[in-house]
């Protein structure tokens, strides 16, 4: 099997428990996609990745306390499909 890259951006951010300081946080990533028309000449990194995988979700339970707290609605990362041995 190929080696594949996808993008993913954060959409929601979900902190738990809500009250107190939060021990979890559930993020939810979507495959980034723009308001209005990309570039013709298909030099928006985001219009290229969203050629090839145009719709996604993801969602990802985080309870590392160094985690916590360190990520943001809108942060952008690249989402790597390895082969296991």
């Amino acid at each position: 099997m190929t080696a594949m890259r996808a993008k993913v951006k954060i959409t929601n951010i979900s902190a738990y428990p809500t009250v107190g300081t939060p021990t979890q946080e559930a993020l939810t990533f979507n495959f980034p996609s723009k308001d209005g028309a990309y570039p013709a000449d298909g030099s928006d990194e985001d219009q290229q990745f969203a050629k090839f995988s145009p719709c996604g979700a993801l969602s990802l339970t985080v309870t590392n306390p160094a985690l916590i707290g360190k990520f943001a609605v809108g942060d952008k990362f690249y989402l790597d499909f390895t082969p296991t041995i």
